[in-house]
């Protein structure tokens, strides 16, 4: 089983917020790309204003590490008293891989 954990986190920003939301979660995904550890984040939003956020590390190790930021840790407090109407957050063991690249013809699975 690969130590690698990924971060699914649903949410919807409080109405009015959305411009300074963005300017602070921009610093808070720049300030993650430099943990070690961090392996990618990718965001979506849906028509309906729920915003999900992929975030993947290479161990629980470096995600406690992450966790526990100083600045992160403000961040979360942030986002419970000034960003979100509602959040959730889910943290799964990644059990298995594939992945296919039709440019390269590469393809290849992790168990």
């Amino acid at each position: 089983m690969s130590a690698r954990r990924l971060i699914v986190f649903r949410n919807r920003v409080r109405p009015g917020e959305e411009a300074a939301y963005a300017e602070a979660a921009s610093g808070m995904y720049a300030l993650a790309e430099q943990m070690p550890g961090f392996v990618a984040s990718k965001d979506f939003v849906a028509e309906d204003g729920e915003r999900l956020a992929l975030i993947e590390f290479d161990s629980a190790e470096h995600l406690a590490a992450w966790r526990h930021h100083p600045d992160h840790a403000r961040a979360q407090a942030d986002g419970r008293s000034r960003w979100y109407t509602e959040y959730s957050l889910d943290v799964c063991d990644v059990v298995r891989s594939s992945r296919f690249d039709a440019a390269t013809g590469t393809w290849e699975r992790s168990d």
